[in-house]
């Protein structure tokens, strides 16, 4: 056997990262706190650089506002020991996320705490594997839509003490009224707190900014329940007759094969409903809905806000000028009225290696468009024909819808 060579040095652990809860030192155990005593640095906020200011012997600095995620005055101080404090779970939706895009895991110690989700649902005897958890942190309450389902129980990182109130007005708006919710406060410190509310008559007063939210979904008859299937039903959508209808959605959700991280362009987006199932996916998958139409535009932003997912981007423009500085899509769909070769055509130049794109006609000219791409390019050509039951006199008979070409194609 050939000599083993000498092991190579570990790289040096400049960067401590220690999660911190609301016991302060007293939950600390002996390693986080010989850290926090021998750093030349210890970053945190205010709340947290108090917590500790018993063991600090090294400088203290709170952070700036705004809060920077380029984590500049950290990086700069790379080779002395650095301790930076942490709510919990520096890992769970915390300052360790941001921190482990700029700095290699082998320059960093971490030393985690509960997170306040783990505390939540040891106070509550939840299964945490079995619970739906969501971070509205500084984001829109709209998101926990997707959620909302009988029987579920969520747990929601919060964004401070109005947050409760607006997420049980929301419930209530929905028909999820009878929702019982429990406010944690304070979780694991000498203030803690739970108090409990029905979401139709939430009367809390004066909740801690520090609240973890517990919800144990009950609906009502008429609750706005978003299935988890692909080709929700045409009337959760608001439009103006300009919609892909639910069986063709779904197929044409199949053919786009959305997955994890992907960005989609939907072109002609009309109500905004193939972006918006595209998002529902997968809170990873992003979307763009491209709409001329003013009217039509603000109607998708509602869409998607009413659907829980308010990130779907409205670029309201024609297309191709539209396209101008969009990010590169991993996915694209043409809508059914169409027939610009030139859009199409840019399209496909503008899609990922790869990538897909998925093109429906409903109409004679924008379905020549698709056979020539076709016998060009090759993919997968499908015609879609539904009927559905109408009234005919005092019986029922078959109405047809117009029939939808459609073409699936990969860019190689």
């Amino acid at each position: 056997m050939p000599a083993k060579g000498p092991r190579a040095k570990p790289a040096s652990k400049w960067l401590t990262i220690v999660g911190i809860g609301e016991d302060g030192v007293a939950g600390l155990g002996d390693e986080a706190k010989q850290r926090i005593a021998q750093a030349e640095v210890v970053f945190g906020g205010k709340r947290h650089l108090a917590l500790v200011s018993s063991l600090a012997n090294g400088e203290t600095r709170s952070w700036p506002t705004p809060f920077d995620a380029e984590m500049r005055d950290v990086l700069a101080l790379k080779g002395k020991e650095i301790c930076v404090l942490a709510s919990g779970d520096p890992f769970f939706h915390g300052v360790g996320v941001t921190l482990a895009r700029k700095v290699k895991p082998d320059e960093m110690l971490v030393l985690p705490a509960p997170s306040s989700l783990s505390l939540a649902a040891s106070r509550l005897g939840w299964a945490l594997q079995d619970v739906e958890t969501i971070s509205l942190h500084g984001h829109s309450i709209d998101l926990i839509r997707p959620l909302l389902h009988p029987g579920a129980r969520i747990l929601a990182l919060t964004s401070d003490s109005e947050a409760p109130e607006a997420i049980a007005g929301l419930l209530d708006e929905l028909g999820f009224g009878p929702s019982r919710l429990t406010v944690l406060e304070a979780l694991g410190g000498p203030d803690e707190a739970h108090r409990v509310a029905r979401a139709d008559a939430f009367d809390l007063k004066n909740i801690n900014p520090l609240n973890v939210l517990a919800l144990e979904i009950e609906t009502t008859p008429d609750a706005r329940i978003l299935p988890l299937t692909v080709g929700l039903a045409d009337h959760l959508f608001e439009h103006d007759g300009q919609i892909t209808k639910r069986e063709i959605r779904a197929i044409t959700l199949s053919a786009l094969a959305p997955r994890r991280g992907e960005l989609l362009w939907d072109i002609g987006a009309g109500s905004g409903s193939i972006g918006i199932e595209w998002m529902l996916a997968h809170p990873s998958l992003r979307a763009m809905a491209i709409e001329a139409n003013g009217e039509r535009a603000a109607r998708i932003a509602r869409n998607a806000t009413h659907c829980g997912v308010p990130g779907l981007v409205v670029v309201e423009g024609t297309a191709p000028k539209a396209f101008a500085k969009l990010e590169t899509p991993d996915a694209i769909l043409i809508g059914g009225g169409g027939s610009d070769a030139g859009v199409l055509e840019k399209a496909i130049k503008a899609l990922r290696p790869g990538g897909r794109l998925v093109a429906n006609a409903v109409t004679l000219e924008m379905e020549a468009l698709l056979l020539d791409q076709h016998n060009r390019r090759g993919g997968d050509l499908t015609r879609i024909a539904l009927s559905r039951a109408a009234p005919v006199g005092s019986m029922q008979g078959w109405r047809p819808a117009m029939p939808v070409t459609q073409w699936s194609w990969t860019k190689p």
